[in-house]
């Protein structure tokens, strides 16, 4: 149940006001001036005050200055004077809103609400966006021998590990991913090089040499050259 301090001088105003209040499920506290309004606020920590501005010991916006310095509880101002220059002071001296007398008790009311459900909504965390959901783990690709795991990036022939780089093991799953299939130079660059880049025929042809080259240290030739078209996994011979 939240809680208001109602601060003015007037003691009908005080008991109308907490009267509206608490038939609306409020709780709530008076003060009669500023210095009992300070003893009052130590004491029941409103989650809210409406604060006359004009009023004996010290006025509402003295008051708020002082309070300021240690809260930042919502106030609502009351004043008798509809003074521009009034509602722009209390408002800049961290006011959240003004009301002028004679005001409606209900009007009030709602008002308490309105900033009240305002400061929730700015304390509140922002809205966490759902995580992205992790796609499924790859299953690791097999062709005789020869076994991939693209999720780490390991190539295995006959359980013996191949060191093979990044764009080594992309080149090699294409291609053992449709085994028999012949792929050109043209398609393969598009497996090493995503991003386009301009490179000669000589560098794929490296990256396709180096492969055989750490297969070949097993005994091993997973990859054929097809003449003037390019390259395939070859069949399964065994193993």
């Amino acid at each position: 149940m939240p809680k208001v301090l109602v601060v003015d001088d007037d003691p009908h105003i005080r008991s109308v006001l907490c009267f509206a209040l608490a038939r609306d499920g409020f709780a709530t506290a008076e003060a009669a001036d500023g210095l009992a309004a300070l003893e009052a606020f130590a004491r029941e920590r409103p989650d809210l005050l409406i604060l006359d501005v004009m009023m004996p010991e010290m006025s509402g916006t003295d008051l708020l200055r002082h309070l300021r310095r240690e809260a930042a509880t919502p106030v609502i101002f009351l004043s008798a004077r509809d003074d521009e220059l009034d509602r722009v002071l209390g408002l800049e001296l961290g006011g959240d809103d003004y009301v002028t007398k004679p005001f409606s008790p209900r009007e009030v009311v709602a008002r308490v609400r309105a900033v009240l459900r305002r400061g929730a909504a700015e304390m509140a965390p922002p809205p966490q966006a759902p995580s992205p959901a992790l796609p499924p783990p790859e299953a690791p690709l097999r062709h005789g021998p020869l076994c991939l795991h693209p999720e780490r990036l390991e190539a295995f022939w006959q359980d013996q590990p191949v060191p093979l780089t990044v764009t080594e093991f992309a080149l090699l799953r294409s291609m053992a991913a449709q085994p028999g299939r012949v792929f050109t130079r043209d398609m393969l660059m598009d497996v090493a090089y995503p991003d386009r880049r301009v490179v000669s025929d000589r560098t794929l042809d490296s990256h396709i040499r180096n492969i055989r080259a750490k297969f070949a240290a097993l005994g091993a030739e997973p990859i054929g050259t097809v003449h003037g078209m390019g390259y395939r996994v070859l069949p399964v011979q065994g193993g």
